[in-house]
């Protein structure tokens, strides 16, 4: 089985820390670690380094080869541009392909988020990757959602085809989309619903199969890909689009299979994310921090200059040098209109 982790997005609720030239994911965010680096390593308790493979654009790529230099270079796969996400596994697998892992499972990983514990992941992946050995299926993950939450799809469970080592593998029962919010509701509480969260497994040849069936305009330009052919051009050829667009179809067909993830699923989406994360493992000893009547703020800050909070409470503080956010915890999911207002008055340099 081989690994493919990928690093997209900048994560622009997380500015001014996160910028195009250090997004999230790549900034030292864990005990002085970045989400990637962790990712990477839990990876390594189960895969060699020749088994794991990246896939990202070139800026990224420059930043992951700084951190992690002993990735071979043929097993980073460099996206020539932003497609979506349709085209960016189709192209996983065709790199993979063309490396001649055609027949052989493969899993994406996300590096933006944590899995806790690890051992829990690298036993999912143990599964998902026997699984699909054995039925040549499509499987992504999922998880019981405890609200609503807005820009997901959402599968519903079926029939449990697999539980080895706790891990729970189901059929897909239905297909919910994200603007489908009723539905979502009418099964929200009831255990059968889970959160698509990605985590797709399968063999590239069955994946471009699937491709070949539902989306063949992205069928054939992976396939010159997979045959040497050259990679901006194919890449520019397949029209932007998500995963979904073929995945729905599999979900409809039972041609796809689920599975409830086992561990903690931890997004860092925004600063108020972060600070819960650390505050609740004990990780949050500010220095420098000097808090008169004021109590449970989070100050996050690149230089040790000192920090006065008076008479604030549940306040995020991020100090860059060139910039400074302050917001209420609660509001800081609103950070990513900072960044649009930002790109509409031209200020590139904090981008």
């Amino acid at each position: 089985m081989k690994a493919v982790i990928i690093c997209g997005g900048i994560g622009s609720k997380m500015w001014p820390m996160s910028r195009s030239s250090m997004p999230k994911h790549f900034l030292p965010l864990i005990g002085n670690k970045s989400l990637f680096e962790l990712n990477y390593e839990t990876l390594r308790k189960r895969f060699k380094v020749e088994e794991i493979f990246l896939q990202t654009n070139e800026v990224q790529a420059e930043i992951a080869r700084s951190l992690k230099p002993e990735i071979p270079e043929e097993n980073i796969f460099v996206e020539p541009e932003m497609r979506n996400q349709g085209p960016a596994t189709g192209f996983a697998a065709a790199c993979l392909i063309k490396r001649g892992f055609g027949d052989e499972p493969f899993i994406l990983v996300q590096a933006d988020v944590l899995r806790e514990p690890d051992e829990r992941f690298l036993q999912m992946i143990d599964e998902v990757g026997r699984m699909t050995d054995e039925t040549g299926k499509y499987l992504t993950g999922g998880f019981v959602p405890k609200t609503v939450v807005s820009g997901v799809d959402y599968l519903v469970k079926g029939k449990l085809v697999s539980e080895e080592n706790g891990v729970r593998i189901f059929e897909v029962a239905d297909y919910i989309d994200r603007t489908e919010e009723e539905r979502i509701k009418q099964y929200l509480g009831t255990e059968k619903l889970l959160l698509h969260a990605n985590h797709t497994t399968m063999t590239p040849n069955k994946l471009l199969e699937m491709y070949n069936k539902y989306k063949p305009e992205w069928y054939q330009p992976l396939v010159n890909i997979s045959e040497g052919g050259d990679v901006a051009k194919n890449y520019s050829d397949m029209p932007k689009g998500a995963i979904e667009e073929v995945t729905k179809n599999a979900y409809k067909n039972n041609e796809a299979l689920v599975v409830e993830l086992p561990f903690n699923w931890v997004d860092f989406g925004t600063w108020e994310s972060v600070a819960n994360y650390m505050e609740g493992k004990t990780m949050y000893t500010p220095t420098d921090l000097m808090q008169i009547d004021s109590q449970e703020n989070f100050v996050y800050r690149k230089d040790k200059k000192m920090v006065a909070l008076i008479g604030v409470k549940d306040l995020v503080v991020v100090d860059t040098g060139d910039a400074l956010l302050i917001s209420k915890k609660t509001q800081s999911g609103k950070v990513g209109q900072v960044v649009d207002k930002l790109k509409e008055a031209g200020k590139e340099e904090l981008l």
